[in-house]
């Protein structure tokens, strides 16, 4: 064992603080010079992170506290990325499991303690923000004790330390009447309660590749724990592949050590830390790294597999490649394949259908991650309604099921509540909080997609959701999702806002005056459940009227724009997403308005007879 090494990893649901958290024990573990100005939440570098206020890609750092170093992964929080936790847990020898002294444990709290415990890791319980209005610290530790025992953890698991404290004020302490001044409780519960990483420093080296990363100068860095021995620069290893063993020779170019907000280049490292490795031509996820030429593969943990599937295909509407520059099936099969190397909770694969690609995940936030990515780099593509990814058990159709937690107010139980009953949600808990409602209930993954968005609007946004698959059950029968239709645009165009305040008349706009329509597009929503034709670009016959859009532009309400999350989860199985670096566009997925009609006649008769 290096007796000088702490291998942590902070873990908690999204947004009770973990990465604000790590940011304090930067600052105080000497990272930052006293003038240098800090970022909040410094450790989420993509744009895609600062943006959303959510934590996506597991990220390495370390501090040095008391002459130790802690090499400390901050892990996502949301759901959908628990390939990133499951990598991160593969690599520490213990957790600090983040907890909001109001909110208390939550669902992804559940699944990341879940996978701790199953990993045998020991436990440091935080109560994060302490200095919240109705904040009850004791209360949350005792509800998070009460999580350990329903999680069957061990004697040692259980008697796990605490602190109390609030990573943004930057102070922690052991009992909330101690003075509050600093984190000097939590660096020293760290050293004292997680063990220093279990390693062989005279055996051969050996490292399981946990994380890949990329440098625009070394290609790919294999990033991971050393388990055995020691790594110079210049050494030859083996690679042997976790897919089909099969072993290739290399020669390391670069060694990194992952210290405060990057890395630095040294010469050699030995068991029990983490690094980043360089020289490959081609590296992924769970290969073993060894020098022993008789060197065996290490185990490597299939992560939860993913529960649903959307396709992604090449943009075909009126406007392609107006607005990207990737547009064709190549380039689009080139990106998802490569997103394979980095992200082993997706899984991609060819349809029959040329251009077409299924692509399965956990959650529709990991794939809209994805979407959001590709957009950002100038693909254009089209993307699918999510759909469940079933299973055949005992001959018998199944599908899988999640808990569903649902906080709202008071006010709004009654509509959340039907909303679950029309979804086929089995209600399995009510608690009554300060001014809200918690509701538990078990739902299939089919009836919880676009969920979220109802729970938003029946709330004015004051509604929180989060969800956790539970199991595989029997197939649930028809589920109806969204009840509305929609308003079809049957002309080519720009929009008017004479065409629209009449299109108004009909429901809900999507689109705003002087945006670019075509045949097929959605421009709407109808509240009944049927879809209508409009022309929404119509112009005004100019008579007495100085201009078109003179005497209706006080009439005209702002339009809904969707997020692309919300667009994913709203589209229905006969629509899909347009995505293009500048637009998000919902679209039918036959734009001619003769040719539905068609389909759905031929349907409705096969139907009936």
């Amino acid at each position: 064992m290096n007796q000088n090494i702490r291998n942590i990893a902070i873990i908690a649901h999204v947004d009770h603080g973990k990465t604000t958290l790590v940011d304090q024990l930067l600052k105080e573990g000497g990272v930052y010079r006293e003038n240098q100005e800090v970022t909040d939440r410094a450790m989420d570098s993509m744009d895609l992170e600062k943006e959303k206020g959510i934590t996506i890609k597991a990220k390495n750092t370390s501090v040095h506290w008391n002459e130790k170093v802690i090499n400390i992964l901050d892990t996502p929080g949301h759901a959908d990325f628990g390939g990133e936790v499951e990598r991160a847990l593969r690599m520490v020898d213990g957790v600090l499991l983040v907890v909001d002294a109001y909110d208390g444990p939550q669902a992804q709290t559940r699944f990341v303690l879940r996978k701790a415990l199953a990993h045998g890791l020991k436990v440091v319980i935080v109560i994060n923000k302490i200095d919240r209005d109705n904040a009850e610290p004791k209360e949350m530790y005792e509800k998070v004790l009460e999580l350990l025992l329903e999680l069957n953890a061990d004697d040692e698991q259980f008697d796990a330390p605490v602190v109390y404290g609030s990573g943004r004020d930057g102070y922690m302490v052991f009992n909330l009447e101690d003075e509050k001044k600093d984190m000097t409780c939590l660096f020293q519960t760290i050293l004292d309660h997680v063990p220093p990483p279990f390693a062989k420093p005279n055996d051969p080296f050996h490292m399981l590749v946990s994380n890949i990363d990329w440098s625009d100068y070394v290609g790919r860095i294999a990033v991971g724990k050393i388990l055995g021995g020691t790594v110079n620069l210049g050494d030859t290893i083996h690679v042997i592949s976790h897919e089909n063993g099969e072993r290739v020779r290399a020669k390391i170019s670069k060694i990194f050590e992952f210290t405060g907000l990057g890395t630095k280049e040294i010469e050699s490292s030995s068991a029990g830390n983490i690094v980043g490795l360089s020289g490959f031509e081609d590296i992924n996820i769970g290969d073993t790294l060894t020098a022993d030429a008789e060197g065996h593969a290490l185990p490597f943990t299939q992560i939860d597999p993913p529960t649903l599937e959307m396709q992604f295909s090449v943009n075909d509407g009126p406007f392609v490649g107006t607005e990207g520059k990737l547009v064709t099936s190549r380039q689009l099969r080139e990106r998802l394949m490569r997103e394979l190397k980095t992200n082993v909770s997706i899984t991609i694969e060819d349809a029959e259908m040329g251009g077409v690609f299924n692509v399965k995940a956990r959650g529709s936030m990991q794939v809209a991650v994805l979407v959001e990515t590709m957009r950002r780099e100038g693909f254009e593509l089209l993307v699918s309604r999510p759909t469940v990814i079933e299973k055949i058990i005992d001959g018998k159709r199944h599908e899988p099921y999640e808990t569903v937690w649902i906080e709202v107010p008071d006010d709004n139980v009654g509509t959340i509540m039907q909303n679950l009953a029309n979804r086929k949600g089995v209600l399995t808990n009510m608690e009554k909080m300060v001014n809200t409602t918690m509701i538990e209930a078990t739902i299939t993954t089919r009836g919880l997609i676009g969920m979220e968005i109802d729970v938003i609007n029946a709330t004015s946004g004051h509604g929180v959701l989060s969800h956790l698959f539970k199991e595989y059950g029997p197939y649930a029968g028809e589920v109806l999702t969204r009840i509305s239709g929609t308003l079809i645009a049957t002309e080519a165009g720009e929009t008017t806002t004479y065409a629209l305040v009449m299109c108004q008349e009909r429901g809900k706009l999507f689109v705003g005056p002087g945006e670019r329509v075509y045949e097929g597009m959605i421009v709407g929503e109808n509240p009944r459940n049927e879809d209508i034709a409009i022309n929404a670009v119509r112009a005004k016959k100019l008579t007495n009227f100085r201009s078109q859009g003179d005497g209706v532009s006080t009439g005209l309400t702002p339009a809904i724009k969707f997020s692309l999350e919300r667009a994913v989860e709203y589209i229905a199985t006969d629509e899909l997403l347009e995505v293009t670096p500048l637009n998000l566009r919902l679209r039918k997925r036959i734009l001619k308005n003769g040719e539905r009609q068609k389909v759905a006649k031929q349907s409705k008769q096969a139907v009936s007879s």
